[in-house]
């Protein structure tokens, strides 16, 4: 008899094991394809500003080459996996919750979510519910919450939080925005309390720094990048960057391609996992790639052709594991880590082939490991000068693979006459021993 009941216990036991292991995976987040990499527009599709004379919003995010519809409403999922996106469901105007996280009460947050979640219906498309915008640390104990409801309603379904930038301001939690003595506090907290599946943070200082033509504002975009990416490495965390993609203030300067591509490859070059772009219509804010009246500027043109080079690249670079991130001298900014790194030594910018200027513009180099060798990302930071660059790797490779942001095709690196990057442009390179 004991014997059996040993056996009924140890069986008992496993079961327990199985289903732990099983619930496990099943709250992970489901944006684990490898094929599959997250851009959206960082924009409430008629739930919160409705556009007049504009009804076309998720074809026109999916013409765009987006691959995320954010943030939707239930009446659009459907709309949104017959044109093959995924879609963040926000919650509807109503109550808007999602501003008053700090008024409502512990005991209501399961329900309001497992209500929201039953609302938006289970449709394929949807990758998961949008919570809140840039909190600070008071809000974060509900906050956790409300993202283990979504675990527990909606199991591999993303809880998406945006995070405020570095240059929110700090200290005490009545008196600041981030409720945190610093930002890497800040960033530690919301990891420890809220326990969420990845990190997503904004930072528009590309924009507010005129073309990185102030170094101390562009020194915060590249700072908050390093620093959200080393939070994400040290927790095992994805993290999305959401930057901007119209003139954000009056006085700031205006979208153009290479400020685009900035801030798409320098995230790519970090190992970020999601882009998203502030604000799609425009609003309040002009050149948005959206005009009020529901045309498509040239904004829009620009935004869709660096997101169709994010679109080959992305699914990439889910499958490289980032190990360094490395810029040439001078840095952008005091503190950042300078060449040489494990796989490249040294790069050789310059401007000018004829020696018409002595320029050297600045590079930023990701380094990547892959299961079929060695990867590098080089960008080009600067915004008004192309780059013709040359690299020296540690070891000497068999081949040095340019791989094509239009089709994942591969072509031989230059380097005889060295590799051509225009203004913010950046390029992914294969390193293959054989």
């Amino acid at each position: 008899m004991l014997e059996k009941a040993l056996l009924a216990m140890w069986q008992v036991a496993l079961v327990m094991v199985i289903l732990i292991v099983l619930l496990s995976v099943a709250s992970a987040w489901a944006a684990s394809d490898d094929d599959f990499f997250p851009i959206l527009p960082w924009d409430g599709l008629f739930g919160w500003t409705p556009v007049e004379g504009f009804r076309d919003a998720v074809e026109s995010i999916a013409a765009c080459d987006f691959t995320v519809a954010g943030f939707v409403q239930p009446n659009q999922v459907a709309e949104c996996e017959k044109l093959g996106l995924k879609a963040i469901v926000a919650p509807t105007l109503e109550g808007q919750a999602w501003k008053k996280w700090g008024d409502v009460p512990d005991r209501d947050i399961d329900p309001l979510i497992e209500k929201w979640i039953k609302g938006a219906g289970d449709g394929k498309s949807i990758l998961g519910y949008f919570i809140i915008d840039e909190p600070g640390t008071p809000k974060f104990p509900k906050l956790a919450k409300a993202v283990a409801a979504v675990k527990k309603y909606a199991p591999g379904k993303l809880a998406y939080i945006n995070l405020f930038p570095g240059y929110a301001t700090i200290g005490a939690p009545d008196k600041s925005q981030l409720g945190a003595n610093s930002f890497t506090e800040y960033l530690e907290r919301f990891v420890s309390d809220v326990k969420p599946q990845m990190l997503s943070y904004d930072n528009y200082k590309i924009f507010t720094s005129d073309n990185l033509q102030s170094r101390d504002q562009g020194a915060s975009y590249f700072n908050d990048l390093i620093e959200v990416r080393r939070v994400s490495q040290e927790h095992g965390l994805p993290f999305w960057n959401t930057v901007c993609c119209n003139q954000i203030r009056p006085y700031t300067t205006v979208p153009s391609p290479a400020n685009f591509m900035l801030q798409a490859y320098t995230t790519l070059a970090a190992g970020g996992r999601g882009l998203a772009w502030y604000r799609y219509f425009q609003g309040g804010y002009h050149y948005a790639p959206v005009s009020k009246d529901g045309r498509r500027t040239d904004t829009w043109f620009y935004l869709r052709d660096v997101n169709r080079q994010v679109k080959v690249l992305g699914p990439l670079m889910n499958r490289l594991k980032s190990t360094g991130v490395f810029f040439t001298d001078p840095a952008p900014a005091d503190g950042l880590p300078k060449l040489p790194g494990k796989l490249v030594t040294s790069i050789d910018s310059r401007s000018s082939i004829k020696g018409f200027s002595g320029d050297k513009p600045a590079i930023m180099v990701g380094e990547f490991e892959g299961k079929d060798g060695d990867y590098v990302m080089l960008v080009n930071i600067d915004l008004e000068k192309s780059a013709n660059i040359t690299l020296r790797t540690a070891k000497t490779y068999a081949s040095k693979q340019v791989i094509s942001a239009v089709d994942g095709h591969m072509t031989p690196i230059d380097e005889e006459n060295g590799h051509w990057l225009i203004p913010g442009a950046g390029v992914l390179i294969a390193l293959k021993d054989k």
